[in-house]
């Protein structure tokens, strides 16, 4: 991940293989190779412009006649047999001739000051701010594109070549910074130095304290030393009066970051008075990563409407650093899903142009959509894929919410080996760092575990360690995560004055309105409490909530515990109908210790076939019947409506209904089950 050498070494053996096949073409022929292998691009326009159409192909005959390039036949490109060859060409070329072949096509891509200045710096010894300017701008279009390790490749030969020591220090700054968020760390260190060593005062600097606290934080994971290397330069900043200029508001994003790990109030105090005085329009900036982002229970809809603009701005979004910086803002919110294909572009961008960090972001947020989706599998590989690279490159702050994802997924799976081990491992790790909000990860997988297995009494323990009975608190975003499991709980332990409290606090704050899990978490946690008159409808309200399909795992909870009311309320036909659709989600999913709750309770109904393979098909009524069969031999519902004359949508009401009544999840499943036993 650091960018290689012009010329990539060749051992003595190489060397001799390689100068054995090139040292006898002709001097033009070898000279055409070197432009090619210079240029990098396989553009033959390169070689086209030194004689001519005619004479560039009768001198580049003898290396296509020693297979060591070709012209590809669909691209018209021009193409190195093996890499080493290419290499070979240009260490074999003397230094006069690379410098004349980068004269060369320095004139050649005159239009296009980015590649010109690429090969006028190649062959410059003295400092020339015009060169180091042109290459400061070729960085930047560079780090759109994704390839950090390019932009820093530039403005690093850009500060080599600048005439004034703060100008170099200044680039070597953005270069350790842009190397940071990119997560290659192993070069900041050596940048910040040689900046500090170019100007003295290079390291009080705002920019400086970003680029060693991204080191700090990933390298050693200390929450207070990045916070206090943070409010410091922030500071210095507001007091020279750059109070919108973007370096400041990304610092304050860093800053932000870091306070969100912490979940300490004292420590978002500073960030406050920080964003107070910035003007208009960063402010506003700042308030919807803050809202959106740290306190989603208290984001109005203004700042969720200018979450989903930004959102839906991502589709267009060259700045793989933008798209990073955004999608964290949909975690707690639920848009996750909305962010799909600009998380898969992190992931594979990310790897295209070695910037290692978003990447990881990128892995990381897949996993939290998949778990969220249903696909555990998936998630499982994300989530270890995204653990393992943090690890690797060192990104110890990314690492704690790729193994609060395994954790998840072990407690809903039911692996208790597996949670005992994450949960421990991220305690160990963040807690004594000041990362506080690790701490709540751990509680909200233990919460989840424990219901699970229908240890209320500590589920109500750690959920409410997270979120007290009655309140929301500020800035705490797990807390939205556990909105049933407290109020599940607090019930189920005979807390009825808190499990009420907590719902009146659902209600004020009017999270519902955040996303449809949401709701729907309000919706049951509100049925729970109620009334038997008036609990059937609240779960059957909260169930039909637009688009509550996206979250399988919290919709068979909700089922589950609808069914467990409607059995204790002796509505034992309804109840096995809404249980049974709660364990083939279960089963479906892994989520063993769910699947063992809802079966359970089935058996409790009089239901004694443990996969709840509903009554029988007897049980449908001829249209479902009919339905079914022409389902399961593979027609759509739009294909079914046209032949029984039927909508689309009263198709798909009727599968809805026939499906838990056969004890099955999915359509590929009805032709057995429509088999007769």
């Amino acid at each position: 991940r650091s960018a290689l050498p012009e010329v990539l070494p060749l051992g003595r053996r190489l060397h001799a293989v390689f100068e054995a096949r090139i040292e006898p073409l002709p001097r033009p022929t070898r000279s055409l190779l070197l432009l090619a292998a210079l240029d990098g691009t396989g553009d033959v326009r390169v070689l086209q412009a030194d004689g001519g159409e005619r004479a560039w192909l009768d001198h580049l005959a003898p290396a296509e006649h020693a297979r060591l390039v070709h012209i590809e036949s669909n691209t018209r490109r021009l193409v190195f047999h093996h890499p080493l060859i290419r290499a070979a060409v240009v260490e074999l070329a003397t230094t006069s001739e690379r410098h004349a072949a980068h004269r060369t096509l320095a004139e050649i891509f005159a239009s296009d000051p980015e590649r010109s200045a690429w090969h006028l710096a190649e062959i410059t010894f003295e400092p020339d701010a015009d060169i180091a300017r042109v290459l400061e701008e070729a960085a930047r279009q560079i780090l759109r594109r994704g390839d950090a390790v390019g932009a820093v490749a530039a403005l690093t030969r850009a500060a080599d070549l600048s005439p004034s020591k703060a100008e170099r220090s200044r680039l070597l700054l953005e270069a350790a910074y842009i190397g940071a968020m990119a997560g290659n760390l192993g070069i900041v260190s050596q940048l910040l130095a040689d900046a500090t060593q170019a100007a003295p005062t290079a390291d009080e600097s705002l920019i400086a304290a970003m680029a060693a606290v991204s080191v700090v934080l990933h390298s050693d994971g200390d929450i207070d030393t990045g916070h206090r290397l943070l409010v410091e330069a922030i500071d210095r900043r507001i007091e020279d009066n750059n109070v919108g200029d973007f370096l400041l508001v990304a610092a304050l994003d860093n800053l932000r970051v870091v306070c969100q790990f912490s979940a300490r109030h004292e420590l978002w105090a500073s960030l406050d008075a920080a964003v107070d005085r910035l003007e208009p329009s960063a402010r506003s900036a700042m308030k919807l990563s803050i809202e959106a982002g740290d306190d989603p229970a208290r984001a109005g809809p203004q700042a969720l409407d200018q979450l989903d603009g930004a959102i839906r701005a991502l589709a267009n979004e060259p700045d793989l650093m933008t798209i990073a910086r955004v999608v964290p803002l949909a975690f707690y919110v639920d848009r996750l899903s909305d962010c799909r294909s600009a998380l898969r572009r992190l992931v594979t961008e990310g790897k295209n142009g070695s910037a290692a960090l978003p990447e990881t972001v990128g892995l990381v947020l897949l996993a939290f959509e998949r778990f969220w989706a249903g696909d555990w599998d998936e998630a499982s590989e994300l989530a270890a894929e995204g653990a393992a690279g943090s690890q690797a490159q060192g990104f110890r702050v990314l690492t704690w919410p790729a193994m609060y994802c395994q954790a998840l997924l072990a407690a809903a799976t039911g692996d208790d080996d597996a949670l005992a081990a994450l949960s421990n491992q991220l305690a160990g790790s963040a807690i004594p760092r000041g990362a506080f909000m690790v701490e709540h990860y751990c509680r909200h997988v233990r919460s989840l575990a424990a219901l699970g297995r229908a240890d209320f009494e500590d589920a109500y323990r750690q959920a409410s360690g997270i979120s007290p009975a009655g309140t929301l608190p500020v800035r705490i975003p797990v807390a939205l995560w556990v909105v049933m499991d407290l109020v599940e709980a607090a019930v189920r332990t005979g807390r009825r004055a808190e499990a009420d409290a907590h719902v009146a606090a659902l209600h004020e704050t009017g999270i519902a309105s955040i996303s449809p899990r949401l709701a729907l978490a309000v919706g049951a946690s509100t049925a729970i409490v109620a009334d038997d008159d008036r609990a059937s409808a609240l779960f059957a309200d909260a169930l039909s909530t637009p688009g509550v399909n996206r979250w399988p795992f919290e919709v068979a909870r909700v089922e589950l515990a609808f069914g467990e009311r409607l059995r204790r309320a002796r509505a034992t036909s309804e109840s096995r109908t809404h249980l049974t659709r709660a364990l083939a989600t279960f089963e479906r999913l892994g989520a063993k210790p769910w699947a063992s709750r809802a079966g359970n309770e089935l058996r409790a109904t009089g239901q004694t076939n443990g996969r709840a393979r509903a009554v029988s098909v007897s049980a449908l009524t001829p249209q479902e019947q009919e339905i079914a069969e022409l389902a399961a031999a593979g027609l759509t519902n739009k294909q079914i409506a046209e032949r029984l004359f039927l909508s689309p949508r009263t198709v798909g009401a009727h599968l809805y209904r026939i499906f838990p009544k056969l004890g099955i999840a999915s359509r590929a499943a009805l032709r057995d089950a429509l088999e007769p036993r």
